[in-house]
C-alpha cells in the first residue's frame, strides 16, 4: 500500500531521515517506535507532505506522491492524525469532521463514521475544545477517516491520553482497520500500546530503521532498550 525507497528528509544541511526503506501491506498495522528526536514526527509529516523530502521515492498503491501537496495526498488516499490532535476547538464536533470531507467533495458525514465513534454522535453539536483528551483523539481520527483513506497515519496518538483509555484506543484502531479495510501506521513511544495494536514493530533511530520484526516475534526487552534514554 505504502512504500518508501531510499527516502531522505533534511532541515537545511541536517539530514533527519536517511535512506529509509519501508513498505506497508494491505490491512496491516505497523508501529514505528523511537525516542524523542529520532525522526518519527518528521517522517510522518513528510509522508503527508507537510515537510518536503530531499530524495527518494514515496508511493501509495504504486502511485508516486513525491510531487503532490498535502491536500493532494489526502485526496489520493492518505489520512493523517497529527501529534497533539490539532482539532478546531471553537468548531463543533460535526464541523470538525466535515473539514475532512472537503478533499473528496462530500458535505455530509457518513453515518457509519458515527457508528465507530458513538460518543461523537452524542456530542456532535458540542465544541471540540470542550471534549476530553480521549474524545478529542477520537474526533481527530474521525476527521481523518472522513476523507475515506486507504492508509491512516497517526503521530503519537497516546500523547496526553489517560492510561485506562490507551487500551481502548488500540481496540478501536483494529476495529477501524477491519471495518474500513485500510492500513495504519502509528508512530509511538509507548511500547505496551504498540504491542497491543500492531502487526509489525519497527524501531527508528537517528532517522534510520534499525529494527523490523513481526509482533509475534518481538523481544520486548530488546525493543525497550532502544527506547530507554
Amino acid at each position: 500500500m505504502l512504500e518508501l525507497s531510499n527516502y531522505c528528509v533534511a532541515y537545511g544541511q541536517s539530514e533527519v531521515i536517511s535512506d529509509l526503506n519501508f513498505s506497508l501491506k494491505p490491512n496491516e498495522i505497523v508501529a514505528i517506535l523511537g525516542r524523542n528526536g529520532m525522526g518519527k514526527t518528521t517522517l510522518m509529516k513528510s509522508i503527508i507532505g507537510m515537510i518536503p523530502s530531499r530524495s527518494g521515492d514515496l508511493k501509495l498503491d504504486g502511485k508516486s506522491l513525491n510531487k503532490q501537496k498535502s491536500y493532494q495526498r489526502v485526496a489520493s488516499g492518505l489520512g493523517f492524525v497529527p501529534q497533539g490532535r490539532m482539532i478546531f476547538s471553537s468548531m463543533t464536533v460535526q464541523e470538525n469532521i466535515e473539514t475532512g470531507l472537503t478533499s473528496i467533495g462530500e458535505s455530509k458525514v457518513p453515518t457509519d463514521l458515527y457508528s465507530i465513534f458513538p460518543v461523537l454522535l452524542e456530542m456532535r453539536h458540542r465544541r471540540g475544545g470542550n471534549l476530553s483528551g480521549g474524545q478529542q483523539q477520537q474526533l481527530a481520527i474521525a476527521r481523518a477517516l472522513a476523507s475515506n483513506p486507504s492508509v491512516l497515519l497517526l503521530d503519537e496518538p497516546t500523547e496526553g491520553i489517560q492510561p485506562s483509555i490507551i487500551k481502548d484506543m488500540a481496540k478501536t484502531l483494529k476495529q477501524i482497520r477491519d471495518h474500513c479495510g485500510l492500513s495504519i501506521v502509528v508512530s509511538e513511544q509507548v511500547l505496551s500500546f504498540a504491542l497491543d495494536v500492531a502487526d509489525r514493530i519497527l524501531v527508528i533511530e537517528k532517522g534510520k530503521i534499525v529494527h523490523d520484526v513481526l509482533r509475534d516475534e518481538v523481544d520486548e526487552r530488546q525493543v525497550a532498550a532502544y527506547l530507554s534514554v
